[in-house]
């Protein structure tokens, strides 16, 4: 039984992980309970300049909690969360041979963040009232804008701004660059990062391919190609919280998720587009631009139809365990 109950913490974590982070950096840590699972932060994945008050680090740490308990569902578990002041997740998981399986669960492996150009379809509204009908936590908000919308002009604008702030940055675009993988050998090294062929770049030596997409990232370029893929996309998707806590951002992260994997299971595809959240001058601009002053805005992604990108590397379970 205990052997068992272990194969299937290991298959729990192994799905944890496909959760989406910033730059891809994984920043989460497991350790093996006899009826539990906790989820530890990993400040060594800290992003210090573009995720300045960690609020992305632990809603990606929500994302990966509700992995784990969709999974668990799977395995014939109920799953009991709580987290502590330190951001620790702990996940009771309780065996129920009546526990009914959660059918996102099969969208776990094909959740991906497209950095694509969309195709311009548009999101039927029968679709997006699936969506904002999700259950939304206590203290958490989403608001849905149309492509054509004042709403979704007045967005764009500040993505635009955004990009130029951090795009003069150094220390931004020096972290950046400390998460570009470059090459398949490279991705393949570190198992993490933003690789190459997500953005469609070739799969050449280091030295071919690391200045020409250190050349790309600057604003021109890269509100250029953001103008192309905001007049693609059909629905720019805010989230905001009440107030900002640890606890917040990780139950944000775990509705975040839900909001992911229901719109995979329906064929519509996503991307984020953080930069006015990443800024605090700005953030407080937008949601005073949007009516709603009294929000703290978080996560920002754009939805639409698109073809498949190649998908980010994981880290192996074995990698991410701790005594």
């Amino acid at each position: 039984m205990i052997k068992a109950q272990n194969t299937d913490f290991l298959f729990m974590i192994e799905k944890a992980i496909r959760a989406p982070s910033g730059h891809n950096a994984q920043p989460w840590l497991f350790k093996i309970n006899n009826n539990s699972i906790e989820i530890h932060p990993n400040y060594d994945k800290i992003l210090s300049v573009v995720d300045f008050d960690n609020r992305e680090f632990f809603i990606s740490l929500g994302c990966a909690t509700e992995n784990l308990c969709i999974t668990a569902s799977q395995k014939g578990y109920d799953s009991d969360v709580s987290i502590n002041q330190e951001g620790i997740i702990t996940v009771e998981l309780i065996q129920n041979e009546h526990s009914d399986p959660d059918p996102l669960f099969r969208q776990i492996d094909v959740r991906q963040t497209n950095r694509s150009v969309f195709n311009g379809n548009i999101v039927p509204s029968d679709s997006i009232e699936i969506l904002k009908a999700i259950p939304v936590p206590d203290e958490i908000n989403s608001y849905f804008y149309k492509i054509g919308t004042a709403q979704y002009d007045t967005i764009s604008s500040y993505i635009y701004r955004g990009n130029i702030i951090q795009m003069q940055d150094k220390a931004f675009k020096e972290e950046l660059r400390g998460w570009m993988r470059y090459n398949k050998k490279h991705q393949d090294e570190t198992k993490d990062g933003l690789s190459y062929a997500v953005f469609g770049a070739p799969n050449l030596p280091k030295f071919i391919v690391k200045p020409i997409i250190t050349n790309t990232i600057n604003e021109n370029y890269q509100n250029k190609g953001d103008k192309k893929k905001l007049q693609s996309a059909s629905h720019l998707v805010l989230f905001t919280t009440n107030n900002n806590s640890i606890e917040n951002w990780i139950n944000l992260g775990r509705y975040f998720e839900r909001v992911l994997l229901k719109s995979t299971e329906m064929g519509i595809v996503h991307s984020h587009f953080n930069q006015p959240n990443e800024l605090k001058e700005l953030s407080a601009q937008m949601a005073e631009s949007l009516n709603i002053p009294d929000k703290h805005t978080a996560i920002l992604i754009r939805l639409g139809y698109g073809e498949k990108m190649p998908y980010s590397k994981r880290k192996n379970v074995e990698d991410v365990l701790i005594n």
